[in-house]
């Protein structure tokens, strides 16, 4: 595979990064440790010489490869294990604890590998939330609740019948002689079964009225003749 080293090294510089810093590597020659600018993008990891170097000195491709801890060295040393026939190991050293934990714990994230396990990961568990939901609404569907049975109040009754606004409003602004005869007209109708019996009773009292009637209008007619017959004097002396 042919490799650009100009876009390689435009790419290397570029920001943004996963991660970058001072580590300590030994080398494949004279086995010394050499303190270098790391700088992890993908699942390439370059380094350099020194920090803000435009080229760095070389590059790891983190495939095929596991990320271990170094059996023989300083403290906080892990290694790069290429496995194969004629493949190098690359040795790496942190400052403290911390640091290592955070390298290896990248460098392992990095390779397509673990990429690949993480999605199948992934796919796994969405088709289980899936089987979960379909299950869920089959049985959401297959068991219907039933509503409770309706009870009757037993304390509802027939409401009397409201008047309507304008029986109302007539029946505020009615005269007292229309509420009279309303409620005379109403008392016939009700008291109809009676009326038979009150008739004999009515009679005679209008047959005494009409006698008085007749009586006074017959004094007022004698007064009148009287008066002018004889008129009164114009001065009383």
């Amino acid at each position: 595979m042919k490799i650009n080293e100009k876009n390689l090294c435009l790419f290397a510089t570029t920001p943004p990064s996963d991660l970058e810093g001072y580590l300590n590597k030994r080398g494949e020659v004279n086995k010394s440790w050499q303190r270098r600018w790391f700088v992890l993008k993908g699942n390439l990891l370059f380094y350099f010489e020194k920090k803000g170097d435009k080229e760095p000195i070389g590059v790891i491709v983190l495939e095929g490869c596991t990320i271990e801890l170094a059996e023989d060295g300083e403290n906080y040393c892990f290694q790069i294990v290429f496995h194969g026939i004629n493949n190098r190991t690359y040795y790496l050293c942190a400052e403290n604890q911390e640091v290592m934990e955070k390298w290896m714990k990248a460098l392992t994230c990095a390779g397509y590998e673990y990429m690949k396990l993480m999605v199948a990961e992934l796919q796994r568990q969405l088709g289980e939330l899936d089987e979960k939901n379909t299950e869920s609404e089959a049985q959401a569907t297959s068991v219907t609740p039933k509503p409770p049975p309706r009870r009757q109040n037993p304390f509802n009754r027939v409401a009397p019948p409201v008047p309507s606004p304008t029986t109302q409003s007539r029946a505020c602004h009615a005269s007292p002689a229309e509420s009279s005869s309303a409620e005379a007209s109403s008392g016939y109708h009700q008291n109809s079964t009676q009326s038979t019996e009150n008739d004999g009773f009515f009679k005679s009292f209008h047959e005494e009225l009409g006698k008085t009637f007749v009586q006074e209008k017959n004094r007022r007619k004698t007064e009148e003749v009287i008066i002018k017959t004889d008129p009164p004097p114009l001065i009383d002396l």
